[in-house]
């Protein structure tokens, strides 16, 4: 059971890599569930639109692009980040790039957990447990 972190044609490294995987798993436990094995790959813009095609037939930029393996308690998934969506994302909401990346990368998590996002209720829950989660790692 593993945490990796893979970046893909993008000048990108993740800083405090040890304490983003204690954060994750601190995050799942919260929830009664353990985690298995989740994959992060960091990239573009244009190959997270083409993996959203691809895969979700949706021809739209995103963030983020949740694949979900959970199998019982036990979260496991693979979770694409677009590098320059979360760039352009943090400079529309006055956040640093860090902020948002770490939104993004436990948004990732709470869709492995079962939240959804598609109704205004489930985004509003989504925007709770990702603050609350931000506040732990803040804390770690």
């Amino acid at each position: 059971m593993a945490i990796t972190f893979t970046v893909q044609n993008v000048d990108f490294a993740l800083k405090e890599k040890s304490k983003v995987k204690k954060w994750i798993s601190e995050t799942v436990k919260q929830y009664g569930k353990r985690v298995g094995d989740i994959g992060y790959l960091f990239s573009t813009d244009d190959f997270v639109l083409s993996t959203n095609i691809e895969y979700l037939q949706h021809d739209t930029y995103t963030d983020i692009i949740t694949f979900d393996y959970v199998e019982g308690d036990v979260i496991s998934g693979d979770i694409l980040i677009s590098v320059d969506r979360v760039k352009e994302n943090a400079e529309i909401f006055g956040v640093t790039f860090e902020r948002e990346l770490h939104r993004v990368i436990i948004h990732g998590i709470h869709h492995l957990l079962g939240q959804g996002d598609k109704t205004d209720p489930e985004a509003a829950e989504m925007r709770r447990r990702e603050n609350d989660s931000l506040q732990l790692f803040e804390q770690l």
